[in-house]
């Protein structure tokens, strides 16, 4: 294989490393790092036995990964406020035009799915990963991972069960969540309460990650009442010169706000029933920069 096939081959395959590293570490800028070790050690490896170099490229890049997840961990324990994964703009209705597809894809990279993913352990998350996201067979992910296959299962089983307790209900559907967050939208920036209200659900939850950098709550807002009311509050004292763009982000529909040309915030909605369950608020900058030039 010459050098040049070598980075064909390796790019082929980049966008699913780089999902399998961010569903791992939840942050952006780790997982395109390890997709960059990942490549030093494709590039330097000997590749005349490589038979398959997908499944060789995703198990370097798994295990660069977990070595990358563990390091996280430790820092995540002084973590100011709540912790939200760093917003990751993907484009499901073009690459997965099947709508089931595109469910399971986007429901993978959910920030719902993500924060609960944080609670596993690093094995277990990249069983997970592996097996639900990209549709692994157990043999394969325990030759990933050096594990025997009986382990392998019981890993998946155990992360399963615990990911299916712990993540809300929400529903996927791209057009409906548009829909109410435009409205959602129109409403606070009016200052309209009463509509608000009328789109969340009473026990919408609000959680806001700035990591200590920005102005946002250090806790988790609970009831209709408690986010309304913070988030009309937080419309008045508005942003210098705001402007704001819809995106896909984490699957999907999603708002950046920009003060000027610099990403101030943004804001995604989990939907059920036809009313917000969940609204979550980042401001961390550092989780922002990715998408100064989305």
């Amino acid at each position: 294989m010459t050098a040049d096939t070598a980075t064909e081959v390796f790019e082929e395959h980049r966008s699913v490393l780089l999902g399998v590293a961010y569903r791992m570490l939840g942050r952006v800028a780790d997982a395109e790092d390890v997709v960059q070790d990942a490549w030093l050690r494709w590039s330097g490896a000997d590749r005349a036995d490589v038979r398959d170099p997908r499944a060789y490229l995703v198990r370097v890049t798994t295990r660069l990964a977990l070595d990358r997840l563990r390091q996280i961990k430790a820092r995540n324990e002084a973590y100011v406020g709540p912790w939200l994964p760093e917003p990751y703009v993907t484009e499901f209705a073009d690459t997965a035009p099947d709508t089931a597809e595109r469910a399971v894809l986007a429901d993978s990279v959910s920030l719902a799915v993500l924060v609960v993913l944080e609670s596993l352990s690093p094995l277990e998350r990249a069983v997970f990963v592996l097996r639900e996201a990209f549709g692994y067979p157990h043999a394969d992910i325990a030759a990933m991972l050096d594990r025997t296959e009986p382990a392998v299962r019981q890993l998946a089983g155990r992360a399963r069960r615990h990911v299916e307790e712990r993540r809300p209900r929400y529903d996927v559907d791209p057009d409906q969540r548009r829909d109410l967050t435009e409205r959602f939208l129109a409403a606070a920036g009016d200052g309209d309460i009463d509509g608000l209200m009328a789109l969340l659900a009473p026990d919408v939850r609000l959680v806001g990650d700035s990591g200590g950098k920005a102005k946002a709550p250090l806790r988790v807002l609970e009831s209709a009442d408690h986010v309304g009311r913070f988030l009309v509050g937080a419309a008045a004292k508005g942003i210098a010169d705001m402007s704001y763009r819809f995106l896909e982000l984490n699957g999907g529909p999603a708002v950046l706000l920009l003060s000027g040309d610099k990403p101030d915030a943004v804001f995604q909605l989990d939907v059920l029933d036809g009313r917000v369950q969940t609204v979550y608020v980042i401001r961390n900058p550092d989780k922002l920069r990715s998408l100064a030039t989305a």
